[in-house]
C-alpha cells in the first residue's frame, strides 16, 4: 500500500513537474528570459508562486530543465543519423542542426541566452553543462567516424560554435525573406560541415 501511495505521489510530482517546464517554455516564446519571473510560470502552470518552488530552487535551474528537455529531441535526431551510417552524415547533422533551431525558436534562445549572459548559479550551470556535453559527444562520434584522431572534443567544439554563430548571424538577417534566408543558412551549414570534416582529416595527416 506505501508503495503504490509513494508511486502516486511521484508520479504527480512529476506531472506537476513538467506542466512548470510547459508553462516556462510558453512564456519563454513570448517574453525575453529577463521579464519572466516565477510568479508569471507559476500562474501558467496553475500553481502558487510559493509552491513552485517545492519542484525548482530559482528560476535558473527551471530555464536548464527547460532547456534539457528541449535538448533531448535534436539529440535524439542526431544520435539516429550518427548511428544509421547516412551518406556523409557531418553535412546532414549540420543542416538538420540548424534546420531544428530555426523551427524551435525558443530553444534557440534559451540556449544563446545562457551562453551570452553566463550568469547562473553553481548547480544550473552543472546540469546546463550537461546538456552541452550530450550534443558534443555526439558530434565527437560523427568526426571520429569521419576518420579524425587526436583531440576529437576540439573539433566538436569549433563546430557547435560555428553553427550557432552560422544562425546568429543569417536567422534574422535584414532585408531576406525567413524561406531565403533558411535556404541560404542550409547551403551555409553543408559548406561549414564539409569544410570541418575535410580539414580536420588533413590536419591529422598533416602531425
Amino acid at each position: 500500500m506505501k508503495s503504490t501511495l509513494s508511486k502516486l505521489r511521484e508520479s504527480e510530482r512529476e506531472t506537476r513537474r513538467h506542466l512548470i517546464i510547459d508553462a516556462a517554455i510558453k512564456l519563454f516564446a513570448t517574453k525575453p528570459f529577463n521579464q519572466v519571473g516565477m510568479r508569471d510560470i507559476a500562474a501558467g502552470a496553475g500553481l502558487s508562486p510559493a509552491s513552485i518552488y517545492r519542484y525548482f530552487s530559482d528560476r535558473d535551474a527551471l530555464f536548464v530543465e527547460a532547456l534539457w528537455r528541449e535538448s533531448e529531441a535534436i539529440g535524439v535526431k542526431i544520435r539516429q543519423i550518427a548511428q544509421e551510417g547516412v551518406n556523409q552524415p557531418v553535412e546532414k547533422v549540420a543542416v538538420d542542426f540548424v534546420e531544428y533551431l530555426m523551427e524551435h525558436d525558443t530553444f534557440f534562445q534559451m540556449m544563446t541566452h545562457f551562453m551570452i549572459d553566463g550568469g547562473m548559479s553553481e548547480k544550473a550551470l552543472e546540469r546546463f553543462n550537461e546538456v552541452e556535453r550530450s550534443l558534443l559527444s555526439t558530434f565527437d562520434q560523427l568526426f571520429t567516424k569521419a576518420g579524425v584522431q587526436g583531440n576529437v572534443r576540439l573539433i566538436s567544439h569549433a563546430f557547435f560554435a560555428a553553427l550557432n554563430g552560422l544562425l546568429i548571424t543569417f536567422r534574422n538577417y535584414p532585408g531576406r525573406k525567413k524561406e531565403e534566408s533558411r535556404r541560404h543558412i542550409q547551403r551555409l551549414a553543408t559548406i561549414m560541415a564539409e569544410i570541418f570534416r575535410e580539414g580536420a582529416v588533413a590536419r591529422d595527416r598533416r602531425k
